[in-house]
C-alpha cells in the first residue's frame, strides 16, 4: 500500500458503499511493479519529482486516504506482536509461577515410561535446570512406549539420549545427565538439597525408597509416581507435612520354596524360575545360583537336598559336554528322565499329587520330525504354545545357539579374565528360547499348562505390561502437583490414583495422609553436620556436636551406623577414634537413639559432610545454627485396667487384621509372617515379581 502513496492521494475519495480497495491497490501497484525498462521521460520526470517530494506530504496523503475511507483503514495490516516462548505459560500459570518455574532446579530419577512423558512436560514448562539420573541402558523392549527412543539408541544411555531428544523442545532449558547409580555416594544429602523438587520415575523398590530416605533429610519435596497396566498413582512427599513412601508397608513379593521349584511344580511359573533361574545357570551360568537357591529353611527335607545337590554335580559334568553332538540329548535325559525316575521313587512326596512322567529324548524326538522341519515358523509365532515335539525342536536349537556363543566366549577369554557366562535377558532371543522350550517340557512331565515364549517372556523378565497412555496422564499429573508444590500449597496437594476400570471415575484424587509417628524413615528428627574427615573423631560428634550442638546433654543415648553401635554409655572406647576409621565418610548416616525412659526424643539420623575447615576452628560445624527443638516420642496409651472379674474395664482392643501379629512392647508393628520369613533368609526362596495390591512399583 506504501509503495504508492502519491497516486492514491489524488484520487477521488469512494463512495461509501463502494468495494474494499485492496484488490484496486493491486490492480494498480502491479504495472507499475511489471513496468518495462523503456518507459516515456515524462513518466521517469513523474516518479523522480514524486521521490523527492517533502516527506511530510508523503506521510499525510495515506493518512488521508485513510480517513476518508474507513474500509481502507480496516483492511491495513497490523504489526505483528512479538510471541516469546513461554507467553502461553505466563498465561496459564500467571506471572509469579510462570517465574518460578522458569527459575526453578528440579532433579528427575528415572529415565523410563515415565521419565520420557515427564521430562518432555518439565521441558516444554520452561522449568530453568532439569537434573536427570538413570543408570540403565536402552532396550529395545522400550522402544514401544519410550517415544525419546530410536533403534540406533539401544545399548546407549537412557540419561544421556533422553537429555539429547529433550533439548530440541526447549533449546532455553539446561538439562543435565547423570548415567549413574542414585545410591552412588556422588548423590549426597548437600547434594540433593539444591532442588527445589525431586521427581521420582522409577521402577526399583529400593531405589524409591532410598530417594524418599534423601529427600526427607534434606527437606526437599518428593514427588513420587508409578503405573502398572492401566493403573497409575501419583503422590506428594514433605517432610512433616505428609506421609511418606515407607509409612505405609508394602506388599511382600510371591516367593517359592526351593524344593517346590525343584521337585514339586504345579503352576507354569514355577516351571519358569526353574528353567530361569536354575538350568540356564548351571549349564551357561554360574553355577548353582545361591542367592536363588538356598536350603536353610529345609531342614525336614534335608535327604531330598542331598539328591539335590547330586543333580548339580552331575549336571557339571554334562556342562563339559557343551558344544558335541551328544549335548542335547545327555542334557535332556538327565533333567527330564534320570531327575523325573528319582523323583516318582520318593512315594511318599506323591500320596496327594500325581506323579510326573519321565521322558525319553530318542521316543520324542523320533515323533517331532514334522516340527523339527517347520522350526522356522514355530520360532516365528510367539503367541501360540509349542507342543512338547516344538518344545523339543527349540531345545536342541536354542542349545546348539548358545554352545557356539559359550565356545566364542571361551577363547576370547583372557588368561586372567573370570569364567565367561551367559544369563537370562528378557531380550535375548537365544535365553528366551531355551527357557521357554525347558519350561513347557517340564510343564508337560509334571501335567502342567505350557506357555507360549510371549508369557514366558513376562512372566521370566516380571514384565507388567506398561501402557504408554498411562505413563502419559501419571507424568501430566506429576507436573500439576509440582505446581501446587512450587506455590507451598500442600493443603492443595493430592495423593491422585488413576483406576480406569473403577466404577466411578477415571482419576480418583485424595487428600494426602499425614505423616505415621511410628515410620522409621519419616518419625525421625533429621539433621546435618559438616565435618573435616581428615582430623574428626568420634568423640568430636558425640561430646561436641550431639551433647552442645543438639543439646542432647546429659541424656543416655546410643549412636550407630550400619555396621553396629559405634557408641553407648557403657561402650566409650571408639570415642578417640578417627570417624574415616570407623567407616564413616562423606554421606555417611548416623542413628542417635535416645535411651532415657521419661521425655524420650525421637531418633535422630546424622548426615555426615564432608568438608576441609580451618585447622584453628573445630572438625565440625553445624549446618543450622542454634539448638534444635527435637520431637518427643509420642507417649503409649495405658492398658486398659482389670477390675477384678476378668473384664476389662474399657474397649477391647481391635482384633489385629489376619496374618499380623499384635505390636510389640516398644509399639512397633510386627510385619506379615510371610515379610518375616523373608527377612529371616532372603535366599531361601525364588522371587518372583508381583503386580497385585495397591503399591505400584513398575514404569
Amino acid at each position: 500500500m506504501e509503495a504508492t502513496p502519491s497516486n492514491e492521494a489524488t484520487a477521488p475519495a469512494p463512495a461509501p458503499a463502494a468495494p474494499a480497495p485492496p484488490a484496486i491497490d493491486q490492480s494498480q501497484v502491479a504495472p507499475v511493479a511489471e513496468q518495462p525498462a523503456e518507459q516515456s521521460a515524462p513518466a521517469a520526470q513523474q516518479e523522480v519529482t514524486a521521490s523527492e517530494a517533502p516527506k511530510e506530504e508523503k506521510q499525510a496523503a495515506p493518512a488521508a486516504q485513510l480517513q476518508a475511507n474507513p474500509a481502507a483503514q480496516a483492511a491495513q495490516p497490523k504489526p505483528m506482536p512479538v510471541i516469546t516462548r513461554d507467553r502461553y505459560n505466563q498465561q496459564s500459570l500467571g506471572v509469579s509461577l510462570n517465574s518460578k518455574v522458569k527459575q526453578s532446579r528440579v532433579l528427575m530419577v528415572g529415565a523410563g515410561g515415565i521419565g520420557c512423558e515427564l521430562l518432555k512436560n518439565l521441558v516444554l514448562m520452561g522449568f530453568g535446570q532439569i537434573h536427570v539420573v538413570d543408570l540403565d541402558t536402552i532396550d529395545l523392549s522400550n522402544l514401544n512406549r519410550q517415544f525419546l527412543f530410536r533403534q540406533e539408541h539401544i545399548k546407549k544411555s537412557k540419561a544421556l539420549v533422553a537429555k539429547e531428544a529433550a533439548e530440541r523442545f526447549n533449546p532455553n532449558i539446561k538439562i543435565v545427565a547423570h548415567h549413574a547409580n542414585i545410591k552412588d555416594e556422588e548423590f549426597t544429602v548437600g547434594w540433593f538439597r539444591d532442588f527445589a523438587v525431586v521427581f521420582n520415575a522409577l521402577d526399583n523398590l529400593e531405589a524409591r525408597r532410598h530417594v524418599n530416605k534423601m529427600c526427607l533429610a534434606a527437606n526437599v519435596p518428593l514427588i513420587e509416581s508409578g503405573t502398572t497396566g492401566f493403573n497409575g498413582q501419583t503422590q506428594v512427599i514433605k517432610k512433616g507435612v505428609t506421609a511418606c513412601y515407607d509409612c505405609t508397608p508394602k506388599e511382600t513379593p510371591k516367593s517359592f520354596p526351593v524344593c517346590t521349584i525343584r521337585s514339586t511344580p504345579s503352576q507354569p511359573i514355577h516351571c519358569i524360575v526353574w528353567g530361569k533361574s536354575y538350568l540356564l545357570n548351571e549349564i551357561f551360568g554360574a553355577s548353582e545360583d545361591q542367592a536363588a537357591f538356598d536350603h536353610s529353611e529345609d531342614a525336614e527335607n534335608a535327604q531330598e537336598i542331598e539328591e539335590l545337590k547330586r543333580e548339580s554335580e552331575a549336571l557339571k559334568n554334562i556342562r563339559a559336554a557343551v558344544g558335541t553332538p551328544e549335548f542335547p540329548k545327555m542334557l535332556f535325559d538327565k533333567v527330564f528322565n534320570g531327575d523325573i525316575e528319582r523323583l516318582r521313587s520318593v512315594e511318599d512326596m506323591w500320596k496327594s499329587r500325581t506323579p510326573p512322567e519321565a521322558l525319553s529324548f530318542d521316543k520324542v524326538f523320533s515323533e517331532a520330525s514334522n516340527a523339527i522341519a517347520s522350526k522356522d515358523s514355530v520360532l516365528a509365532d510367539d503367541q501360540k504354545p509349542w507342543t512338547l515335539q516344538e518344545s523339543l525342536a527349540v531345545f536342541n536349537d536354542s542349545l546348539e545357539r548358545l554352545s557356539k556363543r559359550a565356545i566364542d566366549l571361551n577363547k576370547a577369554k583372557g588368561p586372567s579374565d573370570p569364567e565367561p557366562i551367559i544369563t537370562f535377558d528378557k531380550d535375548d532371543i537365544d535365553t528366551l528360547d531355551f527357557v521357554t522350550a525347558s519350561a513347557n517340557i517340564r510343564s508337560t512331565v509334571f501335567g502342567i499348562e505350557s506357555k507360549s515364549r510371549f508369557d514366558v517372556k513376562q512372566m521370566a523378565g516380571n514384565i507388567i505390561p506398561a501402557i504408554a497412555t498411562t505413563n502419559a496422564i501419571v507424568a501430566g499429573l506429576c507436573v500439576l502437583e509440582s505446581f501446587k508444590v512450587l506455590k507451598g500449597e500442600y493443603d492443595q496437594a493430592k495423593e491422585v490414583f488413576l483406576t480406569p476400570f473403577a466404577p466411578a471415575r477415571l482419576l480418583a484424587p485424595d487428600r494426602l495422609r499425614q505423616p505415621n509417628s511410628e515410620c522409621p524413615v519419616c518419625g525421625v528428627f533429621n539433621a546435618s553436620v559438616v565435618v573435616d574427615l581428615s582430623r574428626a573423631t568420634l568423640g568430636d560428634i558425640v561430646e561436641g556436636y550431639l551433647k552442645e550442638s543438639l543439646g542432647l546433654g546429659d541424656r543416655e543415648f546410643s549412636v550407630n551406623n550400619d555396621v553396629g553401635i559405634l557408641y553407648d554409655f557403657d561402650e566409650t572406647e571408639n570415642l578417640p577414634k578417627k570417624l574415616t576409621d570407623l567407616g564413616i565418610r562423606n554421606g555417611s548416616f548416623l542413628t542417635i537413639m535416645d535411651d532415657s525412659d521419661e521425655d524420650t526424643l525421637v531418633n535422630i539420623v546424622l548426615d555426615i559432610e564432608e568438608r576441609l575447615l580451618d585447622a584453628a576452628e573445630k572438625p565440625y560445624n553445624a549446618v543450622v545454627e542454634g539448638t534444635p527443638d527435637i520431637p518427643r516420642k509420642p507417649k503409649k496409651a495405658a492398658p486398659p485396667e482389670a477390675n477384678g472379674e476378668s473384664k476389662t474395664n474399657g474397649h477391647a482392643p481391635a482384633e489385629a487384621p489376619k496374618g499380623l501379629k499384635r505390636s510389640n512392647d516398644d509399639g512397633e508393628e510386627q510385619p506379615f509372617k510371610k515379610a518375616k520369613i523373608a527377612q529371616k533368609s532372603q535366599d531361601d526362596v525364588v522371587l518372583v515379581e508381583d503386580a497385585g495390591g495397591a503399591i505400584v512399583i513398575d514404569d
